[in-house]
Formats: C-alpha cells, structure tokens, sequence
C-alpha cells in the first residue's frame, strides 16, 4: 500500500470549494443561531452548561480511543481549572490532564497553534502515563506507527504514519500552513475547510507516541474557534463517538490519496450535526428555566423529583421515554397517583404526551408553547 504521505502530490490536498460552499454558508448562520441562544441564559446558566459541554467532550474525545474517564473527577478538574469551585477532592492526573487541555483550548483558541503549544497539550494528556518513552515531544521510536485490527497472528494495517525521523520536518510544514491558512494569515481558509484538513494531515503525520486522535480533535476545534472568532463548545467528540465507525471509516478512506472531497464532505457534516446538537442543549437549558419560573409554586413534590431526572437526561430523554412504570419507581408513588400526576403535568405544558395504553410515553415539552402562562395550578 502506497499511503497518502508517500505520494508525490503530499500534503497538496484537492477538493471542490464550490460543493463545500454550502455547508460554509450553514456554519456561519447556525453558529449565529447558536450564539444568539446563549445570550438568553443568565451568567449561572452559561457557566453550568460551559462546564457540562466542555466536560462531555473530553469524556468523549477519550471514549473514542476506548478511554473511559471518571466524569465526577473530570468536572471537579474543570470546576478548579475555571476558577468556578475549589474542593478537595483527589484527582487522577487523566482527568486532571485532560480537563487542564481542554480549558487551555477553550480559553486560548486564538493563540497560534505552535510546536510549543503541541508539546505542551502532550504533557497534559499523557499526565500519569509512565509506559511511554517520548511525552511532551515528538516520537522517535523508529519502529513504524501503525493503526491496526485484527488477531496478532492476521493483522490488517490501516494505516501506517511516516517514520519518526521525518516528523519534525513534516510538522514544521504543518505548523506553517497554519499559520498561513488561519483567518489573519497571507492565505485564509473557510472554516470547515481549514479544520477538515487541519485533523485529517495532524492524524496522518501521528507526530506523537500516544494521543494523536483526542489531539486531532482538539486541533479541529481549535481552528473552528478561531474561524468563528469564540470558543464554540461544539459537540464534535460527541457526535464523532456516537458513530465512531463512521469516523474512522472515513479516516481510512481519506489516507489513500491527497483529494480530500469525501473526507471534508463527511467532516463538514459531522460538524454541523455537532453544531446542531450543541444548540438543542442550548434550548433546553433555556426551555428548563422558563418551564421551572411558570411553574413555580404549582407542582408537587414527586413531580418536581419526576422532571428533574428527566432534566439530567438531557434533550434526548430517557431511553424509550417516560412511562408510567417509571413514574412510579421514581417518584415511588401508586400507579393512581402516578396516572393524575402524569396528566396533571400534561395539562400545565410540562410534557407531552405520545402512544396509547401501554405504548404511552412522556417527555418534557419544551417548546415555546410550553413557556407560556396556562390557567389552574396548585
């Protein structure tokens, strides 16, 4: 196999702009959508969903290379690394690494992306590891850096990046198109564009021992920041694991040749679902506030234990949504009481009702009709 970096035509990527000027022209109006949604939350309210969104990439961006953080820890990192909380609690140095590089991003997107800056997310990173030789530098091990499936006695290589001596030099030619390709630079970039083939040459070129996927992906959301001029807090990482095959289908495919089309095809609409998803908890948030305000005073104990775990379970809701059954092992309560707390909640616009019989299910109804006054209540 003939890879992508062993071409004569590396790291001159092709592609038709023209087929990805849409999908630029949907990033710039939605990424509006969504900062104009959070200027509807209060100072308390974006500094809670801050920390959950920041939070749940990094437990993503990890999950997807089969690391499972403790999400408790992460976030009383993040809570530290903010200047929002001070707690005593221990924290492994994944976690604290972790949360550590993600708030370097979220704070610095606009700082120039430099070997410095790469070494140092490094070092984060691989905060606690002891089994690598090269941490906070490039690699030099000059065994090759292969992807690889399969049993040991049948390996498939999927990939294999070049050899360690070449990578500083490779990533000097990286860095510098950076430079040139960044919003301010001689030779600017559309948003997408830049962040699709920004992931796509740092995970070829693989310039680290460890970590190169979760750093691809930090880079990605580095050059979206910068090109929409504020830390954008989308879910990439969350929506590339919940159809990691996808992903690395995609990477597979894209490191056979230098015409990118399909790969920043795929990347651009990974993005924009990422950005959908980020605005939909930027609405519930929103539709949370103002239910709770409108109802205040008006619901019963159970009832307020009922939504604030359908609350927790965020805009996707419970898994096969809110049944009677789960009413009651919530609110642990009789199925008759179950059944008027239920449609009391369905006639004050809390939830929406769906099904009949046993298929009824419920949801939280936080549409804008939902946060308008209704007559009654206790």
């Amino acid at each position: 196999m003939v890879w992508n970096w062993q071409q004569s035509d590396w790291p001159e990527f092709a592609y038709d702009s023209v087929r990805l000027a849409p999908l630029e022209a949907r990033l710039l109006h939605e990424s509006g959508l969504l900062f104009g949604a959070f200027v509807h939350l209060d100072e308390a309210e974006r500094g809670g969903l801050t920390v959950e969104l920041i939070g749940d990439e990094a437990l993503m961006t990890a999950r997807i290379e089969g690391e499972f953080l403790d999400r408790d820890s992460l976030q009383s990192s993040l809570l530290r690394e903010l200047g929002l909380a001070a707690d005593s609690r221990r924290v492994a140095p994944a976690e604290a690494g972790m949360a550590a590089l993600m708030v370097d991003l979220y704070r610095q997107f606009q700082a120039p992306v430099t070997h410095d800056l790469l070494w140092a997310w490094h070092v984060m990173l691989m905060a606690g590891r002891r089994d690598l030789r090269d941490v906070g530098c490039y690699r030099t091990l000059e065994e090759p850096m292969q992807v690889v499936s399969g049993a040991v006695y049948a390996p498939r290589v999927h990939f294999e990046a070049p050899p360690a001596h070449r990578v500083p030099a490779e990533m000097d030619r990286f860095v510098a198109w950076l430079v040139r390709s960044a919003p301010t630079g001689a030779s600017p970039l559309p948003t997408l564009t830049r962040a699709g083939i920004a992931h796509l040459w740092f995970v070829t070129i693989h310039p680290f021992e460890d970590g190169n996927g979760r750093m691809a992906r930090a880079m990605a959301e580095k050059v979206l920041a910068q090109g929409l001029g504020k830390p954008t807090l989308i879910a990439l990482s969350h929506t590339i694991e919940r159809h990691k095959k996808a992903y690395y289908g995609a990477l597979e495919r894209a490191n056979k040749a230098n015409r990118i089309d399909a790969w920043l095809e795929y990347f651009s609409h990974t993005v924009l679902d990422a950005l959908d998803y980020t605005r939909a908890r930027v609405v519930f948030v929103i539709g949370k506030a103002k239910l709770y305000d409108r109802l205040r005073g008006q619901l019963n104990v159970r009832q307020e234990k009922v939504l604030a775990r359908l609350f927790r379970a965020g805009p996707e809701g419970f898994v096969g949504g809110l049944s009677a059954e789960k009413y009651i092992a919530i609110a642990r309560t009789s199925r008759a009481t179950a059944t008027r707390d239920l449609q009391d909640l369905v006639a004050k616009g809390a939830l929406v009702r769906t099904g009949e019989r046993k298929h009824t299910r419920y949801a939280i109804d936080i549409s804008s009709r939902s946060w308008r006054p209704v007559p009654g209540g206790r």
